[in-house]
């Protein structure tokens, strides 16, 4: 059925989400809102028991709080982000959207870091980046060629060793986790999408947060909002197959295959459905430790879960969905280890905001420039969970280096317990002398996360499949491996581009995705930039 047909009679399709992170939640959501679809009409299948994908956000008070990671937005670049937010109600208040209340707290919460790198145990000066002249050239030149021409380059061929010094580099680095080894792509795209933030880099006065961690801000009220609609969460159950059925327009899904407690089931696709596949995961195999233990190593190479062997499935019928090897092979360079630390006393948050100079949730990323690991902390305003006890403070960290030996605890972050982790951040700040009392307070519970940016790997045209592959007539691929042009990964507005570019495209809808921000193009902005590049 052409897509025309299909939209005549929206009320008769199906749609089909393989995962329930964010880019099918928000697919889900578009397909109502856009395109008619009951709510009834759409199921969701979530190999794990909880929504959200990698926005999560867990724990209480006893056991501990974890979030495997924290998401920054801009009000500039995330207009598909904001668009979705804008007609979802708040938990909190159902008179106001999602987007009001993300905007209301940031009113309240201006962000003026004033310890953004840390080094010796002493603030570093972030007035300057620290360019050489060939820094700069090769800025420029990155910013200047086609995507093509770079291919499979890395960032580490691009610039001069000295560059990986710079003040710019650890604040871009770890703001956006990227590695010396990854895409210099994605590194472009980054440059062009975010160059706004070049001159506000050392303040991080450009980034905009939600009031808790992102599961109770945005994927609660999100999946609360289809619920009411009547939308179907299939959770325990892994898509292990498609079967397409073949035509004179190309081919099409006629039936997924389910494993549900092990046991097989299929599901019949009809001819005006839509099936939107979440292909890989960034979270895939992420484990958990404690004080005691170290969060271990559960991946190996190509060795992942559900979301990865379906598009590996898919790949092995059709090689025009991508290459997923280019992405989970190699874990070593794709691994990062994260904290989240749970407080009962807030001695700590007291001395951050000492030595800092920033209230919990004005500062951003601390970034430790001499740590082995490249360690960075972050303070979120408090409470930083819906239901978070007043007396009870809860901060998350990182590091990239995982495998490098600590300068306080001669072991590497990949084999420390949180007990160490919280050791070697207390070494950094020089807060020695409150060291046993900060970690009698602390439950700080080490993640591991093979895969975490495998989607920054080295890449070629043809690595990731399109939104809507060429000769398909009711398939779309969604989430962070998918190519949608000009726009940069490891963001929740990639995922949410990819979802309103499905919709749209498989419905034959007549309306355009929300427009992607061109800073690059804007005079104000390039002066700005310049500025920064020259300083």
């Amino acid at each position: 059925m052409a897509n025309s047909e299909r939209s005549a009679s929206r009320g008769d399709v199906k749609a089909y989400l393989v995962g329930g992170g964010i880019a099918s939640l928000a697919s889900a959501a578009y397909l109502i809102r856009d395109g008619g679809l009951p709510g009834a009409n759409i199921t969701v299948f979530e190999e794990t028991p909880l929504l959200g994908g990698s926005l999560d956000g867990a724990g209480s008070p006893e056991a501990g709080y974890v979030i495997r990671g924290g998401r920054m937005f801009t009000y500039e670049a995330y207009t598909c982000t904001f668009d979705l937010l804008s007609f979802i109600p708040s938990l909190s208040d159902p008179n106001k959207t999602v987007s009001d209340e993300i905007h209301d707290f940031n009113d309240k919460h201006i962000p003026e870091s004033k310890a953004r790198l840390v080094r010796g145990g002493q603030k570093v000066d972030v007035s300057v980046m620290g360019f050489s002249n060939q820094d700069r050239l090769d800025l420029i030149e990155l910013l200047a060629v086609s995507e093509a021409s770079l291919g499979a380059k890395r960032i580490e061929d691009i610039f001069q060793p000295s560059f990986f010094q710079t003040n710019f580099w650890y604040m871009w680095v770890t703001t956006f986790a990227f590695q010396p080894w990854h895409s210099a792509v994605e590194l472009k795209r980054y440059l062009h999408r975010f160059i706004q933030e070049f001159p506000r880099i050392h303040t991080l006065g450009g980034v905009r947060r939600t009031p808790y961690n992102q599961y109770d801000s945005i994927v609660r009220p999100v999946a609360s909002w289809l619920a009411a609609q009547g939308v179907k969460f299939d959770t325990g159950v892994r898509v292990s197959d498609l079967d397409f059925k073949y035509g004179p327009r190309g081919k099409g899904v006629e039936r997924l295959h389910l494993l549900r407690n092990g046991a097989a089931e299929t599901v019949a696709v009809g001819d005006h459905d839509v099936v939107l596949v979440t292909n890989g995961s960034m979270t895939t195999a992420s484990s958990l430790g404690s004080m005691t233990k170290p969060a271990p190593l559960n991946a190996r190479d190509g060795k992942t879960d559900g979301s990865w062997q379906l598009w590996e499935n898919l790949v092995a019928k059709h090689s025009e969905f991508g290459r997923p090897a280019a992405f989970n092979g190699k874990v070593d360079e794709s691994k990062w280890l994260s904290f989240t630390t749970t407080m009962t006393d807030p001695i700590f948050f007291d001395l951050m905001e000492k030595f800092t100079g920033n209230v919990a949730g004005t500062g951003g990323l601390v970034t430790f420039t001499d740590s082995n690991w490249l360690m960075s902390v972050v303070l979120a305003a408090q409470p930083h969970f819906i239901g978070q006890p007043d007396q009870i403070k809860v901060f998350w960290g990182y590091g990239l280096f995982v495998d490098q030996i600590g300068n306080f605890v001669k072991k590497k972050m990949s084999d420390c317990n949180g007990a160490e982790l919280m050791t070697e951040l207390i070494g950094h700040l020089r807060f020695d002398a409150h060291k046993t009392q900060i970690l009698q307070a602390s439950n700080c519970i080490p993640c591991m996360m093979p895969y975490i940016t495998s989607q920054f790997m080295p890449r070629v045209q043809g690595d990731r499949p399109q939104v809507k592959p060429a000769g398909t007539t009711n398939l779309a691929f969604i989430g962070q491996y998918c190519e949608i042009p000009d726009d940069v990964v490891f963001t929740v507005e990639y995922s949410v581009r990819g979802a309103q570019t499905a919709v749209y495209s498989l419905l034959g809808l007549d309306k355009q995705v929300s427009p992607l921000y061109k800073a690059q193009y804007d005079p104000a902005v390039l002066f700005g930039a310049t500025k920064t590049l020259l300083h």
